[in-house]
């Protein structure tokens, strides 16, 4: 658990402010591929680049780092950063090993105030738009940040070739290429060993990609992370050709569509609720056991680690996951 101790206000200029913000889990827009070397400069001082929303942002220095989520909280202990406080998901799912770490609220959340006490070094935030509940992007918190003097960058990571794209602006500040090497390159080659190995055929896996909550079922497309890792990996995504099917979810149109899997991720503090959701909308119904991905026993949970957050160093597991289940 993390230990909260108490930090001194010490920058008396800086005015507090407290705005909630919320954040998109997936469907996020791609930014572009690995920058070129040219596009990041770091040297014996200050590491300049831009952000996934191109800003441009100049790190003097890396001693007191706050990330506003869980997954980049990870990503920079990964390029061998250290970290003052974090949001609450960053302890969900992902070992956090800097000692004395605050917290600074949950994602969709973030204390502000809090942040600016702080007097961060460098703050590391998601540029996903939008937000649950109507709430407010950690975008909008960019003007508070800026008038204090804290670099503030947002990254966007949908796809491996995103987050592959942001370790390595992460481990060019902090001056390690070689883990550059270990969590992003050597993971490339692995992930292609993996790809390499799909079967040249003519006919594709059908697959009805679902992420499932308490409140109901979403459909998801090539667009979000798992999906992209299916279109990677040569499965047919019943969604990218039958776009209705992302609005109004309904099992009688999965029933319609027959597709050769089914696979679940569950969303959400309760799995078993999800669950229990979903099967209230299919299990009930005597068609579900017409299916046959449910026949023929391919209708699969997915693990939330892998495939709901972002799994950082285990890309590569998450691949050879969807590659065992379409082709082993």
């Amino acid at each position: 658990m993390p230990t909260h101790i108490f930090h001194p206000l010490r920058r008396l200029a800086v005015a507090a402010v407290t705005i909630g913000l919320a954040a998109t889990l997936f469907g996020c827009t791609q930014p572009d591929p690995t920058p070129s070397e040219s596009a990041i400069t770091s040297a014996v001082g200050p590491t300049q680049f831009t952000d996934d929303l191109n800003n441009p942002v100049v790190v003097k220095s890396t001693g007191r780092v706050v990330a506003c989520m869980g997954s980049f909280a990870n990503m920079w202990e990964l390029a061998g950063g250290h970290l003052i406080a974090v949001s609450d998901d960053a302890f969900d799912q992902y070992t956090i090993t800097s000692p004395d770490v605050e917290l600074i609220g949950d994602f969709s959340s973030p204390d502000i105030e809090k942040i600016l006490a702080l007097e961060p070094d460098f703050v590391i935030m998601t540029g996903a738009s939008g937000g649950r509940g109507g709430g407010v992007a950690q975008t909008d918190l960019k003007p508070t940040l800026d008038k204090a003097g804290i670099p503030v960058a947002y990254f966007t990571v949908t796809t491996f070739s995103d987050y592959l794209r942001v370790m390595k602006i992460m481990t060019t500040i902090t001056g390690r290429p070689d883990l550059y090497e270990k969590y992003g390159t050597d993971v490339q080659s692995q992930i292609d060993d993996i790809i390499a190995k799909v079967p040249d055929t003519s006919t594709q896996q059908t697959v009805a990609l679902m992420t499932t909550y308490s409140q109901g079922t979403v459909v998801q497309d090539s667009s979000t992370m798992t999906g992209a890792m299916l279109s990677d990996l040569k499965a047919a995504n019943l969604a990218d050709v039958n776009q209705s099917l992302l609005h109004d979810f309904s099992l009688e149109g999965l029933i319609n569509a027959n597709p050769a899997y089914i696979l679940v991720v569950p969303m959400g503090n309760d799995t078993a609720a999800a669950m229990a959701a979903l099967e209230a909308q299919t299990k009930a119904n005597p068609a579900w056991a017409t299916l046959d991905a449910v026949k023929n026993d391919k209708y699969v949970i997915l693990e939330p680690r892998l495939f709901l957050y972002k799994p950082n160093a285990d890309w590569a597991q998450s691949y050879q996951t969807l590659f065992d289940i379409l082709y082993g």
